[in-house]
């Protein structure tokens, strides 16, 4: 293929795929705000976007300065539950772009988020057998999640392919800070519901030389014909 040059491609997920960081940045705006910490979705979202795990408590208990109430998780969890019962939509195009990828190109998804997560709505997007088993976590994959770039060399090992012949797409900053340092090419995807007027000026201060909008930006981007790719 021309355009950028790539022998793989690593999806994050949540806001890459599914436009699922406004839904989940919604609840816990307000369960803070109904906690008695006043916060907008706009902060949460400029804030804690990306985190995942203890790094994700931690910043939310610096900012309130006092530890989270003793049924956040189990709140989060019955959440949780809902949206993977029910479903989150996909991104604008996000479907037909990993469809419309060629059957051969080693492809795989880099996420936070837990492997039952990103298999239940990958169900439900009727994706999965386009990524099984190249699904990594954070959480089980790696010791050091985002943003550190673990992650990542972790799928591109997996995969078998040269980290720096890898294209990444993120949205998040935490997720374009880790994408960056492993050294593969990223693009910087502004698309989702959560992302704020700013969002691309936010992810290339970070060093993004490459943000996309949409799926066809990121088709031109990789040098993918629409008319032509498939599988």
């Amino acid at each position: 293929m021309s355009g950028l040059g790539y022998d793989a491609i690593i999806f994050d997920f949540d806001g890459v795929l599914i436009d699922s960081e406004y839904v989940g940045n919604l609840h816990l705006a307000e369960y803070l705000t109904a906690a008695g910490s006043p916060i907008s979705i706009e902060e949460t979202l400029h804030r804690f976007m990306g985190l995942s795990g203890q790094a994700f408590i931690d910043a939310i208990e610096a900012w309130r300065e006092s530890p989270l109430p003793a049924d956040f998780a189990a709140v989060r969890a019955q959440e949780d539950e809902r949206l993977l019962k029910e479903g989150i939509a996909a991104l604008a195009g996000a479907v037909d772009f990993v469809r419309a990828l060629p059957e051969a190109l080693p492809k795989a998804i880099a996420s936070s988020s837990r492997s039952r997560w990103i298999r239940a709505h990958l169900d439900h997007l009727g994706l999965r057998a386009r990524f099984e088993p190249m699904i990594f976590s954070g959480h089980e994959h790696v010791a050091r999640g985002k943003p550190a770039p673990d992650l990542y060399l972790h799928a591109a090992g997996e995969l078998g392919v040269d980290i720096e012949r890898t294209v990444i797409l993120e949205d998040s900053p935490v997720g374009i800070t880790g994408a960056l340092a492993s050294g593969a090419t990223v693009i910087g995807l502004c698309l989702g519901t959560h992302c704020a007027p700013d969002h691309a000026e936010r992810l290339r201060a970070l060093g993004a030389r490459h943000v996309a909008a949409s799926f066809d930006e990121v088709a031109r981007l990789v040098g993918m014909d629409r008319t032509r790719t498939g599988g």
